[in-house]
């Protein structure tokens, strides 16, 4: 089960930032981006594993590694559901720990313009994670199909604990505090149907949002070229 440490990640701080920021907003996005790399804040990590499923698909409960999930999107128009792609990934503890330490210092602007760094850089290591499980889907001639996040709108927040189990994230050190709350607080978790001969998918995780008409990455996600997902 691959898991991969110390993520290159200089290209996408290396991006500058997103257009039609004030100057005074672009000042604070590479002084951000600078304490970043000064105070190495970055310990991104991912780990992920194809788990095939214990018995066929026959309902929206689906079984894999001894493992439930009530998961009904995944469940694919045609083709064959053979496994799920459980992925989890994270920046680590030191990036979150120095935006507290900013808003406790009374410096809330930078603070806020590294939390939206933050969560930049926690997209792109999902789309790292889906690249790799994507190379290894077609190395075995596999496709991958519908992705959910726990939280979203067919896979219940409680579905976390099973995914990062599955995913085998205590081998980067991504847990639950009490249950729900996913900790380093900048990481993530993905699932991705994988199996035979899967339809592309018409839908996004997105679209349910009820933020998704002013979130910027959101519509970046939208307006970017798709990715092919069949091998």
């Amino acid at each position: 089960m691959p898991s991969v440490r110390g993520v290159d990640l200089k290209r996408e701080l290396a991006n500058g930032p997103m257009q039609g920021l004030s100057p005074v907003r672009a000042r604070l996005h590479d002084q951000a981006v600078e304490m970043i790399k000064a105070e190495a804040l970055l310990e991104a990590n991912y780990s992920y594993n194809i788990v095939p499923l214990d018995r066929p698909a026959e309902g929206p409960c689906l079984q894999a590694g001894n493992e439930t999930l009530e998961a009904p999107r995944l469940l694919p128009e045609s083709g064959e559901l053979t496994a799920l792609g459980c992925g989890v990934y994270t920046l680590g503890p030191r990036f979150e720990r120095r935006i507290s330490e900013l808003f406790r210092e009374r410096r809330a602007a930078l603070a806020v313009v590294l939390d939206e760094i933050g969560i930049e850089l926690l997209f792109a290591m999902g789309r790292r994670v889906q690249d790799r499980m994507l190379s290894e889907c077609y190395r075995k001639r596999l496709s991958m199909g519908a992705e959910l996040h726990a939280g979203d709108p067919g896979l219940e927040l409680e579905a976390q604990a099973a995914v990062l189990r599955l995913a085998e994230a205590e081998k980067i050190g991504v847990d639950l505090h009490r249950g729900q709350l996913i900790t380093p607080l900048k990481s993530g978790s993905v699932v991705f149907a994988v199996g035979r001969n899967l339809p592309e998918v018409a839908w996004s995780r997105c679209e349910t949002c009820p933020s998704f008409n002013k979130c910027n990455f959101g519509r970046r996600r939208q307006n970017s070229a798709p990715l092919s997902l069949s091998a």
